[in-house]
């Protein structure tokens, strides 16, 4: 079910290397995101993806056809679309920004006026059909370069943090109208994004990038629950994050000794073998009552330190070991 491959990616600036992708699969109907700090590589890699930016070496292989002349290119192209975060409209009318498209690819009029009136209806902008876009805000004109990508139903569609220069109500109307225009059609996505909770609500995959690598790939809950290693784990939220060595293995579970206390984990490991604790904030549990509590670890500790959050506090704890938890406010 693989629509695009990648093969020995690599890209250079300079000399230097930006990008090193060894495999990656896009999934044909899913959408996969792309999360990391910024200069992680996340822009280099969809630009490349969508031919606008020459690889030094390695193979694109869409459809299990390698994109490599420039005959394959311009098919290739012609088959997908690209947002940006900033929206990149001409200076003429909603309706011929979305139509620009499928002019290029020679369509009818009456085809053409169609699939522009469907989508600026999915977007919720027919109303704006007339407007100059030099006369539209922000959510309208990041609404118009959606809506002219998918007029033409692209194979794929490349999402470059189409969001982060929205405020957060519009962000939040165009966020939903995006999730239910997605499970809609199917269409692949690749979307690069810095925002953890975006890319859990929309994505199928998960790829965490950083210093131009793609560090883990998975599923939204693998990547938040178990990841690769420690930066994956501070990036994507854990808030704790504990050395420690096991001492002991039972069926299904092992003990870790951290700061002279002993901790239980599900799972399995090698005594004497040398870990890492990753615990999310919102699988803590304070209580006043430590006998109140089923979980598996109880520990006696001592708040340190309270940060209020809006919806909830960060509660630091000193156990004997820093601990995190979130509180919600009411």
């Amino acid at each position: 079910m693989s629509i695009l491959e990648v093969k020995d990616l690599k890209v250079e600036r300079g000399g230097v290397g930006v990008l090193d992708v060894p495999f990656l699969q896009i999934q044909e109907g899913k959408v996969l995101c792309l999360i990391g700090p910024n200069g992680a590589g996340k822009s280099t890699l969809l630009l490349t993806l969508a031919c606008l930016l020459k690889q030094s070496k390695g193979q694109l292989i869409f459809k299990q056809q390698k994109i490599e002349s420039r005959h394959t290119v311009f098919n290739y192209r012609r088959k997908i679309a690209m947002v940006f975060q900033d929206p990149l409209l001409f200076d003429s009318t909603v309706f011929d920004n979305v139509a620009s498209g499928l002019k290029m690819r020679g369509m009818s009029r009456t085809d053409i006026r169609k699939a522009v009136h469907n989508s600026l209806e999915i977007f919720g902008i027919s109303h704006l059909a007339k407007r100059s876009a030099r006369k539209l805000s922000g959510g309208e004109a990041q609404r118009t370069s959606l809506a002219r990508s998918f007029a033409i139903k692209p194979d794929i569609i490349f999402l470059d943090e189409p969001f982060s220069s929205l405020d957060p109500p519009t962000r939040e109307s165009l966020i939903k109208d995006l999730e239910d225009i997605l499970h809609e059609t199917h269409t692949t996505t690749v979307m690069a994004t810095h925002d953890q909770i975006e890319a859990l609500r929309l994505a199928d995959q998960i790829a965490v990038m950083n210093e131009g690598k793609i560090i883990q790939m998975g599923l939204p809950a693998e990547v938040m629950n178990c990841p690769a290693d420690e930066f994956v784990a501070s990036f994507v939220g854990t808030e704790t994050i504990l050395s420690g060595k096991v001492i002991m293995k039972n069926a299904g579970t092992f003990l870790v000794a951290v700061s002279g206390k002993e901790i239980e984990v599900a799972g399995d490991a090698v005594p004497g073998q040398a870990v890492l604790l990753c615990i999310r904030p919102e699988n803590v549990i304070l209580s006043r009552n430590p006998q109140a509590t089923s979980a598996r670890n109880a520990f006696v500790g001592e708040i340190t330190r309270i940060i209020p959050t809006g919806f909830f506090h960060k509660v630091y704890l000193d156990c004997g070991f820093p601990l995190t938890a979130y509180v919600t406010t009411h």
